[in-house]
């Protein structure tokens, strides 16, 4: 690991131009507490070799990437503004003709961070620091929410997608390329852009996916027999999905024919780059579609700190904001009061945090009736323990056993609708109305009626919002789109984000550290 081999290049800038660094600036906290806030034996286990050149003191790095981060900018842009600006030369402690470092040492810093034990480590040391000085003390709320961050590559059509997948299969597995020039005949496959047909051609574009698709399946099924290695057995899973998320058989084919088009619609999880092939079609609301990852935050509404976050795919049920929620909450020493949009209100998600102790305030999905303006669930008199359910008429059914794969239960009532006068209002099915009832029916019908109550509704005005704050917070400065590729760069990405975020917020209010410890020692008049 990297030590001081000496004094700086140059007069040291905060001890010699200290007044030119704006006080109470993050700049002026690094240059003076980067020691306590980074220490050398922090990173110890990122460098365990003592041989080769001394690198770079990871205590200048992870102050530069904080920095980094915090202002939004490239490599190239960090290295100019530590080359060229005494603010950032004071807050990483480089001398006054130090010329820093190549950029690429910086993407080496983040690489070892990401692939490390511990990733996060910048956030977690900042966290520390907020725990310290106990601003959190006492404030038992957190508010929850998520938030798109448009990835780092062009979305891929189809054909594209195709052609790039092939490429890569021949360039890492041993003997693809002489499979290729034998099997594969629908494109040259040297050239990485585009066949060139009559693209306003319906015809012919069919039947280049056609040919392109049989060219990917001939490769696949006439590679040799080998064990392969990481990145050859990706190149060949990557293949074998691209070559059947976006196809069905044709029109008249029984699939067996290898006669292939486009399907009709979007399949799920699509992968929509063979660049980054963890990136997703991303969609909060019915109309608006981003392609990208989801930033999930916990944050405490009063202070605006970030008290956890996780960067997912943006889609899958293992990704949703209610499994999410789950693992933010996680790390709370005593229960809260946890506020969320309807996203956070699974039923399993409510159960789960309920047996933990937290007071949930989560904003109920509506209900949605089966005739416009008719009854719902809550007009139903329901007893999941007796197994009974009274409709609004007064009929009362039994309430079947859990089955099917989400172990639901169903009331059937069947010839009790005929001639009812509330039918109108209840059903327009021939067979009367059945209601199915899930495994939590019981929490979240309790969890409707708490959110009608006038108390409830005034703390979710006043303690949900502010992670919206939280959210303007972490995409200004362009930073809702993301530099790197992948999920796990990403994540680490997004932690030292917020984490540097927290930083300017606690020096805001008035982060020092004295006598061995963090304190909060706000400015006064």
């Amino acid at each position: 690991m990297g030590e001081w081999a000496g004094e700086t290049v140059g007069p040291d800038v905060w001890e010699t131009c200290r007044e030119l660094i704006p006080a109470g600036s993050v700049f002026a906290f690094l240059a003076e507490h980067r020691g306590a806030l980074f220490p050398a034996e922090m990173f110890a286990d990122m460098y365990p070799s003592a041989n080769g050149r001394p690198s770079m003191p990871p205590q200048i790095l992870a102050a530069a990437i904080t920095l980094q981060a915090l202002h939004g900018l490239s490599d190239f842009e960090t290295v100019q503004e530590l080359r060229c600006d005494l603010r950032w030369k004071a807050a990483c402690g480089l001398g006054l003709h130090d010329m820093a470092f190549d950029p690429s040492l910086l993407a080496y810093f983040r690489r070892r961070l990401s692939r490390s034990v511990r990733p996060n480590r910048v956030f977690e040391a900042v966290r520390e620091v907020v725990k310290a000085t106990g601003v959190l003390k006492g404030k038992h709320r957190r508010a929850l929410d998520s938030t798109v961050l448009d990835d780092a590559v062009a979305t891929q059509d189809t054909v594209t997608q195709l052609i790039a997948a092939v490429r890569a299969v021949i360039r890492e597995v041993p003997g693809a390329a002489e499979v290729a020039a034998v099997q594969c005949t629908a494109h040259d496959y040297t050239d990485p852009g585009k066949p060139r047909i009559a693209w306003n051609d319906e015809q012919a574009r069919a039947a280049l996916v056609d040919a392109l698709v049989t060219d990917a399946l001939r490769l696949l099924g006439h590679l040799p027999d080998q064990q392969l290695g990481e990145k050859a057995a990706n190149a060949v899973g990557l293949l074998a999905l691209v070559a059947g998320q976006d196809v069905e058989p044709a029109e008249d084919s029984d699939g067996r024919d290898g006669r292939w088009r486009i399907t009709q619609g979007t399949a799920p999880d699509r992968m929509v780059s063979t660049v980054d092939p963890e990136s997703r079609h991303v969609h909060k609301t019915r109309t608006h579609q981003q392609d990208g990852y989801k930033a999930h935050l916990a944050i405490e509404p009063e202070t605006g700190l970030y008290t956890a976050v996780a960067l997912r795919p943006g889609a899958g049920a293992e990704h949703h904001e209610a499994t999410v929620g789950l693992d933010l909450l996680a790390d709370e020493e005593s229960p809260v009061d946890a506020f969320g949009d309807t996203a956070y209100s699974a039923g399993g998600t409510c159960q789960a945090l309920h047996q933990t102790g937290h007071r949930l305030f989560f904003k109920p999905a509506p209900l949605r009736p089966a005739v416009p303006g008719g009854f719902t669930l809550d007009d139903f008199a329901i007893n999941t323990t007796a197994a009974l359910v009274t409709c609004p008429a007064g009929h009362t059914v039994p309430l079947s056993d859990p089955g099917g794969q989400h172990h639901q239960r169903k009331a059937a009532f069947k010839d009790l609708c005929t001639g009812c006068p509330l039918r109108e209002r209840c059903t327009k099915a021939k067979a009367g109305r059945i209601l199915t009832i899930r495994p939590h029916h019981d929490l979240q019908a309790a969890a409707r009626q708490a959110a009608t109550d006038p108390e409830w509704q005034a703390e979710y005005r006043r303690w949900r919002p502010p992670v919206e704050r939280a959210v303007a917070w972490l995409v200004q400065h362009g930073n809702r789109r993301l530099r790197y590729r992948g999920a796990i760069a990403n994540n680490t990405w997004l932690h030292t984000r917020t984490a540097a975020l927290n930083l300017r917020r606690l020096v805001n209010l008035g982060l020092t550290h004295t006598g061995g410890s963090w304190q909060l020692a706000p400015a006064t008049a």
